[in-house]
């Protein structure tokens, strides 16, 4: 099951659509590219295939499962992936990171009552993320000029971006300020640059 979002009042919550194949958020030309990944496995942190676990409640140490790709350095690199959450005891969950080299650039996360957020800063994303519910997620970035971040086809995040060399991860991830367990299943990756 696909998601939208609602207008109005609700402009936050994400309410069930029909499915959609992949398609950019932006106009392109866009090109589809397929990088490289490596797997991250760390602390309590398990995957197998696109299905994320943290098996863990410990709330501290690096607890991690997640996919991490290929450095980039220029260019408009889009990312495109659905998440849905099939359990969740824990809370504030790192779900998709675009990562400097050197370190946190962006980072999406949960709380356990289904509210996205900007892990830096604490912007709500949107709401609605719930254990069972199918997310979309986009990012377009534009290196060295800005980041924004797509729920269900729908702008709902911008930062600026400076410089460098990043790359794109997704899973499930403690942030500082949360703690497992967490079960997340990703589907429909793509990845497109211009």
């Amino acid at each position: 099951m696909r998601l939208l979002l609602m207008g109005g009042a609700v402009a936050g919550l994400l309410v069930p659509a029909l499915p959609a194949a992949a398609d950019p958020v932006e106009s392109g030309p866009w090109t589809a590219y397929s990088p490289t990944f490596t797997v991250q496995e760390r602390g309590c942190g398990d995957v197998g295939g696109l299905t994320f676990r943290l098996t863990c409640s410990t709330a501290s140490g690096d607890q991690r499962a997640e996919r991490r790709y290929a450095t980039y350095s220029g260019g408009t690199r889009q990312f495109e992936g659905y998440f849905r959450i099939t359990s969740l005891p824990g809370t504030r969950i790192s779900l998709k990171q675009t990562f400097k080299t050197t370190g946190p650039f962006f980072m999406l996360a949960v709380e356990r009552g289904g509210r996205l957020y900007a892990v830096h800063g604490g912007t709500t994303i949107a709401t609605g993320a719930t254990v069972g519910t199918t997310v979309r997620v986009n990012t377009v970035h534009v290196v060295g000029s800005t980041h924004r971040t797509y729920i269900n086809g729908s702008l709902r995040h911008t930062v600026s971006s400076e410089s460098g060399s990043f790359y794109d991860k997704f899973g499930a991830y403690r942030t500082n300020s949360g703690q497992g367990p967490a079960t997340v299943e990703w589907s429909d990756i793509s990845f497109w640059r211009k």
